[in-house]
Formats: structure tokens, C-alpha cells, sequence
């Protein structure tokens, strides 16, 4: 039989496998060498079965013993969950990494409107309700411990000193490996790819003990139905109400555990691991599960009568004289154990530095707590530790007030109904933008008082609960006995229990939720909960100074460490495109600062620090438990809504103006058309008819006969004029028109274009120019500047309404650059038309001139294409433009050379 020397040499050697793995992976991952195979699906499917513990390992064999099937609850919750509620754990770690969270108490404190105080509640109902959790795992192993010592008369046992030495050992490894960085929200890889070993290691145990019982003592599957139906298991009825209650109860445990959240939600590297934890967590209990029934039908059929079904794993093999087996299973329940308690200590641990700890010193430091000189990653680190050490004690401290004589199966019971009071709370969260801190904190307070009144307690004994108070209720009212709640009689312990306080606990909070108001940091939260898949996380409402800044940086630098907040900032810093020694304190900034930090702290403790600085105000008791001003943030999200809709407003101002614009250029275009097909149809009606006058009369005087010649002549270039003018726009829109860019001087072409326009007209309109133009050389197209030119000395001559029609024409050079101002003495055009003036479609005044209205939209695509560009000049008494040329230089005179 195998010694407990051997047992303690197997266990340090196991142990130190873990350490070597753990460290390896975490030093692997700190040098960015972690192989691909540490971030896979398959891991993070493995470290999910940080679920299966002692109780699943023992615990499941001996429920199957004494209550036949129903274990299968415990394997139905979690599968359920992943099978039919894949999308939900899919929002739930969206927001996880959406809001940086470290543990279930961060995140629903985030939720609603950064509560500390529903926080501490929920680390202490965590605390309170893993700690009987813990004590199993110490239970199993100091029983584990115990068949061994029964085979080893040359050493005395001592089963006290057994479970210290398990206790401070576990405290050791999670200390080392789980408080090793400040930041929380980080990967553990060490501790998961740990987690994933001590998986393999706790199924092939399984696995192997259940072969040996199927095949090496039952010869087969027949054999082993056949004791299965001999023994008592075959006679279990199903009890729904309890099959029910303990399914709901697993189900809500799996989401809810501390180490669960951790290892599902913190330690997730990507969201699409789910897609294979769906199916391949509920393979993994498919598969631990397998052999449970045999080995207990067979463990009832061998062992002598009162001997202990949690411990068959072990004594079937022991029995038999197979210790390498049994040793094997030893290190499957083993392993169980251990990756339990490391996992939610280092969560506890988390939770209670961050929200118990923190705030704690927070208020200590009174007004200077964001800015006291000292280091706060030595006190976060210090208090995680501590934590560990606290919290593993508390679970040896129950084992032995309990005195462990309870089945394991009862105890993880008692476990999972507290934890499952988180519930409401978290599933409202993530779905309902209507739930409220306060609903959450008095659903909390009612279920979690319940559960302790009518499960922990009892199940305690040790005077905790008197005699008198079970059996005749509290204050001597029967219908407060603590199993019998309201009267209500013959209900399971654990259903009844279950029942009362998981509904009481959803009414309260939805009643709650329903009577009160949230703040508005609550009502932003929620929206970022309950729409995590539509939008990101914008800014809350922060609002910094300059100033404030290397505040801000100190504080950064204590609580993360120098190089990685400076790396920090100097990101924001280069994203704000600054040229300053550190970035602008945004809202944006500030919103993220406190994410980065909340991922090291716990967002709770982060808003607050960053409420001090920014805010200037020191944290009071209140504020630890409320962590914001809702006065300040109820001011800030009012100026919030009256910047939007002032903003909602220019904007609808800007729309009205576009679409009264739209329905002019739609009048003008449909003017256009109608004045198109005029201009096309007059002159070919004048062609066609006095070419058939020609035609059909060639008797006609020879002075008729050239007149008629002539008005076709006429009208045929009229024709060809409105011809070019759309081919020509048609060519400068799309930008496939050829420059011909060339030198000359601007007075050259203002002669040729005033020329040009004036000639053959009979105009007496005056065109002045001022002798600017003569001493400026340009670069350009000539002949498409020259037609501008035209176009405005024509448009000046058609549209000038003064009696004695002028023309001036000013030349003003500035650097590289000449603006041309054609100003007449008229009336200019109307404040209507301003706008439209070079539109294609538009002509100022058709009942005064003919054209199509194209003239004006060809000289502005010319001077784009040009470079430069031409506007009206409204504030100029009559029709003014103004044409910008650039690509010119001053012709110096004989006095400047």
C-alpha cells in the first residue's frame, strides 16, 4: 500500500509540475513568446472545467450513492447554459472587455452607476458564500489524506495538521501566481494553462477508475448495468421539484461563480473561444461524468456497509490492490481541489482589494488620497495578498467550525445557492435599462439574508441559530421557521430555500428598480449594458484642465507604474496630435484613464481617484459608497443634452436652408428645360422655315433671297453657340477638359476680351480699367480665361439697368496671387438669386434676357480648373465679381528695378 511518504512526495512533485508549467507559460507570455496553443479555444474550454472540483470528482460518485441519478443536475446546468445560452455568455464577456471589469463585483458595480456599495455587498455575499465552497475542497483532500493514513500504521496522522499545511501550501501558489501583476483585467496565463493541465489530469483519473470498474471488475457494459440495477441506485425516483431547483442552481452558479467569471469573462482572449467552449465544455462533462453511476453501484456492492460514497474513487482501487491507480485518482482530486481554490481566492482577492481595501484607503487619505506620494500598487498588491491568506483561512476556519462531517454534495449545495443570488442583479443588468442600483441592492440584501437564515445557518449548527428559532421561527413565529417559511410545510430543505429567496430577491429588485430613478451615470451605463453590440463606450461626463494633467500622470505612474503610464499618455498624446509634454485631460482621455485604471483597482475605486483630481474634492464616506456625485453628473448630462440640441437644431436650420436651395435649383432646372427645348426649337423653326421659302420660291428677288440666307446663317450659329455651351459644361464637370497653360500678360487679355465683347454689339456701356493689370504677368489658360472675361463683360451688358451703363474693371495684386473685380453701376443681382447665380440651371432675370443660364456655371468650372475662382461680390453697390487667379508675378517697373 502506498506510504504517506509517498503520498506527500507525489503531491510536492505534482505541485512542483504546476509551478514549473505556471511559470514557464507566465514568462513565456511576458516576452511575447506565448505559443499559439496557450491562447486557444482549447484552453479556455479546459480552464472552464475549473468548475469540476472535489465535489465533482468525490462528491458526485457519493451523490449518485444516496440520491441515484439527480447528480446529473450538477452537469445539466452549465451544459444548458453553453448550449442555449452561448449568446447571452457572449454579451456578458463583450462587456467584460468592453469595460475593462476584474471580477462579478466590478462589473456590476460598472453596471449600476459605479456603485461601491453594491460592490462590497456583493464581495461579501462572494466571500461568505465560496467560503463553505473552500472548506470542501480542504474536506476532500483531508479525507483523500485520511484512506491513505488507514494503510500506513508506520505513520500517525493527524488530520488538523493535514488541512493547515493543504491551506497555507494553496495559499502560497495562488499569491505567487495570481498577484505577480497589478493589473487584474490581464491574462494569467500561468495560472490558466495550470488550469488546463490539472483538467487532464482530474478526466484521465476519472476516466481510468471508471475503465477499471467497467472493464477490470464488472467484464463489460452488460455486467456493470446489471450491478447498477441490482444495487439501490436503480430504485431512485426522480424527485422534479429538486431535479429542478438543483439544475437552476448549477446553472446560475456557472455564471455567477467568482472563479468562473474569472476564468470565463477576465481571462477570455477572444470572444470567439465560446463558439467551441459550446460544445466542447459540454463534451468535457459528457466525459467526467461517464463512470460515475458504475463506480458507485460497484463502490456500494464491494465496500463494506458505512463506508464513505464520496471516497469510492479512492477505495474501489484500494480494494482491489491497485495504488497506482488509486494514486492516480488521488492527484484527480487533488487537482480538483486545488485549481478551485487558487482560482477564487485570486478572484476574492481581487474583489475585496479593489472594493474594500481600496476605498478604505481612499478615505484614510482623506483630501489628498489621488495624490498622496507613495506608491498604490505596493497597497493593491499588499491587500491581494493578504486577501488570499484571509479568505483561505475563513474556508479552514469552516471546516472546522462545521467539524466536515457534512457530504460534500450538501455543502457545495449551500455554496451555489448564495452565489446564485447575484442573479437578478446581473441577468437585469445586461437586459434591462430600467434596473437601478437601488432595486439591485435590496434584491441582494433580501436574498442574501434569506439564504443565510434558511440554509447557512442550519446547515452551521454549532449554536449559531438556536434550537428554539428552528423549530418555532423567529420571535416565536411559526411562519418564520427557517424551513418553513410562511407556513408552507414538507418542502425539501434546499428546494425550499432556493425557492423563497431567489424569487423574493427578483421581485424586490424588479419592484424597486420600478419605483426608483436611475442617475444618469446609471442610465448611461445601462445603455452601454444593454446595447453593447451597437455602439462602443464614449465619454460619461468627465471634464478636466490642463492642469490637471501631471496630476493625473503621478497618480497613472503609482498605480500602473512609470513606463506604462507613460507609455499610456504618450499614446493619448500622439492620438490627440499635441506637440505638448502630456495630453489633454478630454472627457475621451479621461473615460479611458479610468477604464486602464479601473483594470488594476476595480472601476470603483478608479472613479473615484479620478473624481478627486478632476473634481478637486476629497472622498467622503458617501462618496466611497456612491463613488459619484449624481448631483455633478446630473449638471453635466444637462449640458450634455442642451449642447445636442443645440446641435440638433443648426442642424435643422442647415436642412431647411438645403432644401429650400434644392427646391430653387428644381425650379431652375425645370425652367432650364423648358427654356432648352425654346432655344433649340426658335431657331430651327426660323431654319426650316425660311429654307423652305428658298426651296419652294425660286423666283425670289435677289435682296429676299440673301436676307433669308442670312437669318439661316444667323440662327444656325445661335444654334451652335447653345450647342458649345453644354458640350463645354458637359466637359468641365467631369474633368476631362485639356489646359493649355501658357505665360502672358493679364492686360493682353483683358483687351482681347473687352474687344471681343464690345464688338458688333452697339453697346454705349463704358468699360474703365484700372493700370494694375498692366504689370502682371500670369500663368495660364489664355483663351479660357479670356472667355471668362467675356462671359462677365456680355453678362454686365445685358443685365446693367442704369441709365448710362458702366463697367470698371480693378486689378488688385497680393504675393503670388490677383484678384479682378467687374463691378457696374446697375442694380445688381437680387438677394433670391445670389445664391443660385452659378447654377447650370439658372438665369437672374429670363424676362429681361435670353441664354440658357449657363454662361456663369462655365466661368466658375474654368476657374476651378484654373486653380483659382470666382464669387459675387454682394456687399458692392450694382453687379459685382470677383475672380482670384493665382500663378502670377509682378512685372517690376523701370522706378522699382
Amino acid at each position: 500500500m502506498a506510504s504517506l511518504n509517498l503520498l506527500a512526495l507525489v503531491c510536492l512533485s505534482y505541485v512542483a509540475l504546476l509551478f514549473f508549467v505556471a511559470f514557464l507559460a507566465d514568462r513565456r507570455a511576458a516576452r511575447g513568446q506565448a505559443a499559439a496553443w496557450i491562447r486557444s479555444p482549447l484552453i479556455y474550454t479546459l480552464s472552464l472545467s475549473i468548475y469540476c472540483t472535489a465535489w465533482t470528482f468525490y462528491g458526485a460518485v457519493g451523490y449518485a450513492a444516496r440520491s441515484g441519478l439527480e447528480f446529473l443536475t450538477i452537469y445539466l446546468g452549465p451544459t444548458l447554459v453553453m448550449v442555449g445560452w452561448w449568446w447571452g455568455l457572449r454579451k456578458l464577456v463583450r462587456v467584460g472587455r468592453s469595460q475593462r471589469v476584474t471580477s462579478i463585483a466590478d462589473l456590476l458595480s460598472a453596471r449600476y452607476g459605479k456603485s461601491n456599495a453594491l460592490a462590497i455587498g456583493v464581495t461579501l455575499l462572494a466571500v461568505i458564500g465560496i467560503t463553505p465552497y473552500i472548506s470542501l475542497q480542504l474536506q476532500s483532500i483531508t479525507l483523500s489524506f485520511s484512506i491513505f493514513s488507514e494503510a500506513d500504521p508506520l505513520r500517525s496522522y493527524h488530520e488538523t495538521t493535514t488541512v493547515f499545511w493543504v491551506t497555507a501550501g494553496l495559499a502560497v501558489f495562488a499569491i505567487l501566481f495570481g498577484t505577480r501583476n497589478l493589473n487584474a483585467n490581464e491574462r494569467h496565463h500561468g495560472v490558466v494553462t495550470a488550469i488546463a493541465l490539472e483538467a487532464v489530469v482530474k478526466l484521465v483519473a476519472l476516466l481510468a477508475v471508471g475503465v477499471f470498474v467497467v472493464w477490470g471488475l464488472s467484464d463489460g457494459i452488460s455486467h456493470t448495468m446489471s450491478r447498477i440495477d441490482a444495487s439501490r441506485i436503480g430504485d431512485w425516483r426522480v424527485d422534479g421539484g429538486r431535479w429542478a431547483t438543483i439544475t437552476f442552481l448549477s446553472a446560475a452558479a456557472f455564471v455567477c461563480l467568482p472563479r468562473m467569471f474569472q476564468v470565463m469573462v477576465v481571462e477570455n482572449e477572444d470572444e470567439r473561444h465560446l463558439r467551441v467552449a459550446a460544445w466542447a465544455f459540454p463534451l468535457y462533462l459528457l466525459l467526467i461524468s461517464m463512470f460515475v453511476v458504475p463506480i458507485a453501484a460497484v463502490g456500494l456492492e464491494l465496500l463494506p456497509a458505512g463506508s464513505n460514497p464520496d471516497l469510492f474513487v479512492l477505495t474501489v482501487p484500494l480494494s482491489q490492490g491497485q495504488q497506482g491507480l488509486a494514486m492516480l485518482s488521488f492527484l484527480g482530486g487533488f487537482s480538483s481541489a486545488t485549481s478551485m481554490v487558487i482560482v477564487a481566492a485570486m478572484a476574492l482577492s481581487t474583489m475585496v482589494s479593489n472594493h474594500i481595501v481600496m476605498p478604505i484607503w481612499l478615505y484614510m487619505q482623506g483630501a489628498a488620497g489621488a495624490s498622496v506620494s507613495g506608491d498604490v500598487r505596493n497597497v493593491v498588491l499588499f491587500a491581494r495578498r493578504i486577501s488570499i491568506a484571509v479568505i483561505l483561512a475563513l474556508g479552514y476556519f469552516y471546516y472546522k467550525l462545521s467539524g466536515g462531517g457534512a457530504t460534500l454534495a450538501a455543502v457545495g449545495l449551500i455554496s451555489f445557492a448564495g452565489i446564485s443570488q447575484m442573479l437578478p442583479a446581473l441577468v437585469g443588468g445586461l437586459f434591462w435599462r430600467g434596473a437601478t442600483r437601488s432595486g439591485a441592492l435590496a434584491g441582494l440584501s433580501v436574498g442574501f439574508g434569506l439564504w443565510i437564515y434558511t440554509m447557512l445557518l442550519p446547515a452551521l449548527g454549532g449554536g449559531l441559530l438556536p434550537d428554539h428559532i428552528l423549530a418555532n421561527g423567529l420571535f416565536g413565529l411559526s411562519w418564520l421557521r427557517p424551513q418553513a417559511l410562511f407556513g408552507i410545510e414538507g418542502i425539501d430543505p434546499t428546494v425550499h430555500a432556493v425557492l423563497w429567496s431567489m424569487i423574493l430577491n427578483a421581485v424586490v429588485f424588479c419592484l424597486v428598480s420600478l419605483l426608483t430613478f436611475p442617475s444618469p451615470i446609471e442610465r448611461l451605463q445601462g445603455a452601454q449594458f444593454v446595447n453593447v453590440f451597437e455602439h462602443s463606450s464614449g465619454p460619461r461626463g468627465w471634464t478636466g484642465s490642463v492642469a490637471q494633467s501631471e496630476d493625473l500622470m503621478v497618480m497613472s505612474q503609482r498605480i500602473l507604474g512609470a513606463e506604462e503610464a507613460q507609455a499610456f499618455f504618450q499614446r493619448e498624446l500622439t492620438r490627440q496630435g499635441g506637440h505638448g509634454p502630456l495630453p489633454d485631460p478630454t472627457p475621451a482621455f479621461l473615460e479611458q484613464l479610468e477604464r486602464e485604471l479601473g483594470a488594476s483597482i476595480g472601476a470603483a475605486a478608479a472613479h473615484a481617484m479620478i473624481g478627486q483630481i478632476v473634481g478637486g474634492s476629497s472622498v467622503s464616506v458617501q462618496d466611497l459608497l456612491a463613488v459619484a456625485d449624481e448631483t455633478a453628473q446630473m449638471l453635466e448630462y444637462s449640458n450634455q443634452l442642451e449642447a445636442q440640441s443645440e446641435q440638433l437644431s443648426r442642424t435643422a436650420l442647415q436642412l431647411r436652408e438645403s432644401n429650400e436651395k434644392l427646391t430653387q435649383i428644381s425650379q431652375q432646372k425645370d425652367a432650364f428645360l423648358s427654356q432648352v427645348s425654346h432655344e433649340l426649337r426658335t431657331p430651327m423653326t426660323s431654319i426650316r422655315a425660311f429654307s423652305e421659302i428658298l426651296r419652294d420660291h425660286g423666283a425670289l428677288p435677289s435682296a429676299d433671297k440673301n436676307r433669308y440666307a442670312s437669318i439661316i446663317h444667323d440662327e444656325a450659329l445661335r444654334l451652335t453657340r447653345l450647342l458649345n455651351d453644354l458640350l463645354d459644361l458637359s466637359v468641365l464637370e467631369s474633368g476631362q477638359v485639356s489646359l493649355n497653360m501658357s505665360a502672358g500678360r493679364l492686360d493682353a487679355v483683358m483687351d482681347h476680351a473687352v474687344s471681343t465683347a464690345l464688338a458688333g454689339t452697339g453697346t454705349t456701356m463704358m468699360v474703365t480699367r484700372t493700370p494694375e493689370s498692366e504689370a502682371v504677368q500670369i500663368t495660364s489658360d489664355l483663351d479660357r480665361l479670356a472667355q471668362v472675361f467675356i462671359n462677365l463683360i456680355a453678362n454686365a451688358q445685358k443685365y446693367c439697368d442704369a441709365e448710362t451703363p458702366e463697367l470698371t474693371i480693378s486689378v488688385t495684386y497680393q504675393q503670388d496671387q490677383v484678384w479682378i473685380d467687374f463691378i457696374d453701376n446697375g442694380s445688381g443681382v437680387p438677394v433670391d438669386y445670389q445664391q443660385l447665380i452659378f447654377e447650370k440651371f439658372s438665369r437672374v432675370s429670363p424676362e429681361r434676357a435670353g441664354g440658357a443660364g449657363l454662361g456663369l456655371a462655365i466661368c466658375r468650372e474654368i476657374m476651378q480648373r484654373l486653380g483659382g475662382d470666382i464669387f459675387y461680390l454682394a456687399e458692392r453697390s450694382g453687379g459685382g465679381f470677383r475672380i482670384s487667379l493665382p500663378n502670377v508675378r509682378k512685372i517690376p517697373t523701370t522706378g522699382e528695378e
